[in-house]
């Protein structure tokens, strides 16, 4: 080769710059991936292979411990699985099928070196089983991309999983599992089966849309117990919130945005709840899912469009984008980060705009109604040089019939006592707790005696403010704290009437 400066050629020196097989190979371990990630990049290899069913097997408890994965795909002839192995072995700028979940041809071997040091794939198309397999030790010894094909693999572990086409992946040396345990096998046993239920769920949240239905696109099984999809809209469940899907058009595919909003948790049962929020709960897994062809990439967070905030936790949009824009979207080898391209980061600037901010009008529409929709609140907000606090109401007709009934001297100080619950009231903690756990913050449970007098007091003060007997019990139940405990408010309010208070 020679190189053209000016009017003068000058020959340009080659020499072999190969990488070092051992060294590179070693570096593939280390792409981030956890064994959640890993395990999902092997099944979207099986999901572009046509496999309608996946069975994942891992053997904890035994002294080599064994992580596989068979499918019912197409499987591969031998020339295809050893391009199949080979690092790289797609090129990303290739055009690919719509339901390729591929990306760079890394995906197979990155992940599965980042869990063990020992992958084969067995596999079987027309009859034939074909086998290979990559050490890291012996490449470490070797030094060379020397790949061992296996002619008879009928004694290799895995093979009695392997179907009449299908291909079956095998970790063995699960050093990033197990190493640090030396010969505690229980307590190694006890990681590895946790780290598999994190990545159960992990699985059925990422591959929901292919679980789902009642002829589902995928089966896929853990140790013989099939897998239910986490789906993170809820969308099936009647008190979810839809708004109308809206579709970006670009040169490269269109964008597919729609809002949901989850059922509040008395909408929804206490499992449910759970499951849907995750192990992070609703504040950490609010805001953005974007499906590539079907599957999860990201599974919320806002990517700087608006921030985590308890009113708005329930709100959550799913961003369906076609694998021929992954360059644009910056989709990363674990396929688990994305980047949001320019037009369409500002397209979703206001969707999030307007959606966050009706969500947030909601909620405080919601927490004004608690505290205005009676005329005898227990509490009165009061906002002050830009500062809101709860006061008890020392006009409530409860506190004034008793305050009433004590001697002059008392009645100052019992109004003081009132005083001190309304600024000793814990602000730092329930903000803490309603930030973490909101769902499980509740009014504390009032005796049948302290409902008597609140009834009594309350409707005596409504007779007295010319509400009408017939329409008293509606207007008791628009109280929240008689409303919570209506079934025995209900019947102190007709024993009230009965006596003809009114």
């Amino acid at each position: 080769m020679e190189r053209v400066a000016g009017k003068k050629a000058y020959p340009v020196r080659e020499v072999d710059a190969a990488p070092y097989a051992a060294a590179l190979i070693e570096g593939h371990r280390d792409f981030g991936y956890s064994l959640e990630t890993a395990l999902a990049d092997v099944i979207d290899n099986s999901i572009s292979a046509g496999a309608k069913t996946i069975q994942l097997i891992a053997s904890t408890a035994v002294e080599k411990p064994v992580i596989a994965l068979a499918d019912n795909g197409s499987g591969m002839s031998e020339t295809e699985l050893i391009e199949a192995m080979r690092l790289g072995s797609k090129n990303p700028k290739d055009v690919r099928a719509i339901d390729d979940l591929g990306r760079f041809g890394l995906g197979l071997k990155s992940a599965s070196f980042s869990q063990c040091r020992s992958l084969t794939v067995l596999t079987r198309k027309n009859g034939k089983v074909s086998c290979a397999r990559w050490d890291l030790d012996r490449i470490s010894r070797r030094n060379d991309w020397s790949l061992e094909l296996i002619d008879h693999p009928e004694s290799t572990v895995g093979y009695e999983l392997l179907s009449e086409t299908g291909t079956v992946v095998i970790w063995e040396k699960l050093d990033r599992l197990i190493d640090g345990f030396g010969e505690d096998r229980p307590k190694r046993t006890s990681y590895m089966n946790a780290e598999l239920g994190r990545a159960e769920r992990h699985l059925r949240l990422v591959f929901h849309r292919f679980l789902e239905g009642r002829n589902p696109k995928l089966t896929l099984f853990l140790n013989d117990r099939e897998l239910k999809p986490i789906d993170p809209m809820a969308a099936s469940h009647p008190a979810t919130q839809k708004d109308p899907e809206e579709v970006l058009q670009l040169s490269k595919g269109n964008v597919r945005i729609r809002c949901y909003t989850l059922p509040h948790h008395k909408k929804i049962t206490r499992d449910e709840w759970e499951e849907t929020g995750g192990p992070e709960g609703y504040l950490k897994s609010q805001g953005l899912y974007i499906y590539r062809e079907n599957r999860l990439i990201i599974a919320g967070g806002w990517l700087g469009l608006a921030r985590q905030t308890e009113l708005t936790k329930l709100c959550r949009i799913a961003v369906d984008i076609p694998n021929t824009m992954d360059a644009e979207w910056k989709i990363d080898v674990k396929k688990a980060s994305a980047q949001l391209p320019p037009l369409v980061r500002e397209r979703l600037k206001k969707v999030v705009e307007r959606f966050v901010g009706t969500s947030k009008r909601t909620y405080r529409r919601r927490g004004q109604k608690l505290v205005d929709e009676t005329k005898h609140p227990i509490w009165t907000r009061v906002q002050q040089d830009g500062e809101i606090s709860f006061r008890p109401n020392l006009d409530h007709p409860v506190f004034k019939a008793y305050s009433d009934k004590l001697p002059e001297g008392l009645r100052d100080g019992f109004k003081r006592c009132l005083r001190l619950v309304g600024s000793g009231l814990p602000v730092e903690t329930l903000h803490a707790e309603l930030v973490g756990n909101a769902e499980m913050v509740v009014a504390d449970e009032a005796g049948e005696e302290d409902l008597r007098q609140m009834v009594y007091a309350t409707a005596d003060a409504l007779i007295r403010n010319g509400v009408e007997a017939d329409s008293l019990s509606d207007t008791l139940q628009s109280h929240p704290f008689l409303r919570s405990n209506w079934y025995v408010a209900k019947q102190i309010i007709e024993e009230y009437l009965r006596e003809g208070n009114a």
